[in-house]
């Protein structure tokens, strides 16, 4: 791992590292914001997941979580959305570079190079503590949009994992909206019942629980009612007996204008959850 960037900030460090991906199929990069507490010793970590388009690059520069997370004593880690280079290219915005939908892809050209579930999952979380002062035993996960999506599956497809997980505009059914369906049909090919395990709504349908989500949505969201559906998502918790807590803001959009009004709150949520 080689440290590429790095700025203090709120007594703690802003990284920027990059690193040999097997999972990847070549070089990733990613963000780490270490608190001043992660000097004196080892800190609960925070895993933020980005949306279509994104890099590590578009939370850390306008996320503004690092106030939050240095009072309360967090990691936060920052992944990117996608293998990056010529392999991944897609003149498509929601399909390839900057899409990989937190997934482990079966279909070509995709196969062997977009496995994010296993770099986010496996390969990244083990260089992380091999490498910074991380309480692996106290984890929470959240995310953007597609991010959110990854944050949701994640934590109902590994029981235990995550103490937290919350979401702001997560793409809650992908299985029933036309970004998921095609990506997960480019990725992991025509069989639906493969993408349930990548559907938040269908692993709850299909009995996956978590004890509690915290999602907040804006209801100026151009992407609201045909992408995110998150009305979708509130059934299924009820249904399931999950305890969400689903808020809605009116006049806030898609960007990070509004994921960074509420940034805070999300790091608070996961830092109370983090403590013990």
């Amino acid at each position: 791992m080689e440290i590429v960037s790095e700025w203090a900030s709120h007594g703690g460090r802003q990284l920027v590292a990059r690193h040999a991906s097997e999972a990847a199929g070549g070089e990733m990069t990613f963000a780490v914001f270490l608190p001043p507490q992660a000097k004196e010793g080892p800190c609960p970590v925070l895993w933020y997941l980005s949306g279509l388009t994104c890099t590590h690059a578009n939370v850390m520069e306008k996320g503004e979580y690092r106030r939050a997370a240095a009072e309360a004593g967090v990691i936060v880690v920052c992944p990117d959305t996608s293998p990056r280079g010529d392999a991944a290219d897609d003149p498509a915005y929601d399909l390839g570079q900057g899409a990989g939908f937190y997934l482990d892809a079966t279909e070509a050209p995709w196969a062997g190079r977009f496995n994010m579930k296993t770099y986010v999952t496996e390969e990244l979380p083990a260089l992380v503590a091999a490498e910074f002062p991380v309480d692996m035993a106290r984890q929470g996960i959240f995310g953007h949009s597609m991010g959110g999506h990854g944050a949701l599956t994640l934590a109902l497809s590994l029981p235990g994992r995550f103490r937290s997980v919350s979401a702001f505009a997560p793409i809650v059914a992908p299985s029933q909206v036309p970004w998921g369906e095609k990506a997960l049909g480019a990725y992991l090919g025509p069989d639906r019942a493969a993408w349930r395990r990548h559907d938040a709504v269908a692993l709850i349908e299909d009995g996956a629980r978590l004890d509690e989500i915290l999602v907040d949505q804006g209801d100026a969201d151009n992407f609201l009612e045909r992408e995110l559906r998150p009305e979708l998502l509130e059934r299924a918790c009820t249904e399931a007996g999950i305890a969400l807590t689903l808020r809605r803001h009116p006049g806030y959009d898609h960007s990070y204008y509004f994921i960074s009004t509420f940034m805070a709150d999300h790091v608070r949520f996961h830092a109370e959850r983090l403590k013990s």
